[in-house]
């Protein structure tokens, strides 16, 4: 895991449960996991690049708006 898959430790926890909740809710994984649980194959997407957590822009500092 570098800088540029997640922000840091808290995006990577906050990214693997959201995505551990779209999977739980009936949505396919994208690899082929050993794991069954959720959260593992959540991580594992991650880990590979399958998913990434895009950070919010914080209200404001739309360059487009000056």
């Amino acid at each position: 895991m570098n800088e540029s898959t997640l922000h840091n430790k808290y995006s990577l926890v906050k990214g693997a449960a959201r995505r551990a909740r779209q999977l739980q809710s009936g949505a396919p994984p994208l690899i082929v996991a050993k794991s069954t649980k959720a959260c593992r194959v959540a991580q594992d997407e991650i880990k590979q690049g399958y998913v990434k957590y895009v950070l919010p822009q914080r209200p404001g500092t739309d360059p487009s708006l000056h």
